[in-house]
């Protein structure tokens, strides 16, 4: 018992100091956001308020409603939460792909970084915690504009925020691997060419069941779509325990994600 009570404490004691190391990159992002990329980290708030407005208000008065998991919702409230799903992830990929690869390949901080105490975990754990802080922000803010707005109507999109930073932390664990074998900023586009289908047609601005059936499992396969799926459920209120399955499939992502991320910054600059 005592050898368990000190193997525990051990355990304890590395991860929160892991956990002091891995804060020291978000309060660099977080200087950073004061003196440069203010603009960039606003816009991922402003481009889903005025989708909603153009979308929710301009087509959704001539829609009207939509049907939806057997219920029938006004179409402002079916798009919104879709639009705070792809925020958090647009904002994610945007931080583990381009400034990731800036950090990495132009500045070499992450060289830097090696030289110190910090490790390849930390320095993922760092970026990838800063995704999911500006997720969160995105979340607060959003709902903010949606409950002023009198759109949103049920507690449970409270849930919203601490699922917003766990899908901003799956798709930065993808993007932040995928960008570690990017060799030119040109190759970067080819992340912005996968996530422009995926936001028009992952059941963003409608309900897919308007496709062919072997299309929507395709679909329903994406993230984007297992995002909005979770994201549309809690703000509608058709809470139920097939919600728990996108939990499963965002944690399973962030796992692989985190453990590719990792793998690769070890590869590129512990050699």
């Amino acid at each position: 018992m005592i050898t368990q009570a000190l193997a525990v404490s051990a355990a304890v004691a590395i991860a929160e100091h892991r956990a002091g190391r891995s804060r020291t990159l978000i309060e660099r992002n977080v200087i950073a956001l004061r003196t440069s990329n203010a603009i960039a980290f606003l816009t991922g708030f402003v481009e889903p308020v005025i989708f909603l407005l153009a979308f929710g208000y301009g087509v959704g008065a001539l829609v009207g409603t939509v049907a939806y998991e057997g219920a029938t919702v006004p179409y402002t409230a079916f798009v919104a939460p879709a639009l705070l799903a792809a925020s958090s992830m647009n904002g994610a990929i945007f931080d583990s792909t381009f400034n990731v690869y800036f950090k990495m390949h132009l500045m070499r901080l992450y060289q830097a970084m090696m030289s110190t105490s910090l490790g390849p975990l930390d320095v993922a754990l760092g970026e990838i915690g800063w995704a999911m802080i500006r997720g969160a922000t995105y979340a607060v803010g959003f709902l903010c504009v949606v409950t002023a707005l009198g759109i949103s109507s049920t507690w449970w999109s409270l849930l919203l925020i601490p699922s917003a930073m766990l899908i901003a932390f799956a798709f930065a664990s993808v993007g932040m691997s995928l960008t570690s074998f990017m060799k030119s900023f040109q190759q970067l586009n080819w992340i912005q060419f996968v996530l422009m289908p995926l936001f028009l047609f992952s059941g963003t601005f409608f309900p897919i069941t308007a496709y062919p059936e072997w299309l929507q499992g395709v679909v329903m396969a994406t993230p984007l779509w297992q995002a909005i799926a979770l994201c549309r459920g809690l703000f509608l209120g058709l809470v139920d325990l097939s919600l728990l399955w996108h939990v499963l499939y965002f944690a399973v992502m962030a796992s692989v994600g985190l453990i590719a991320t990792t793998r690769r910054l070890n590869a590129l600059f512990l050699r």
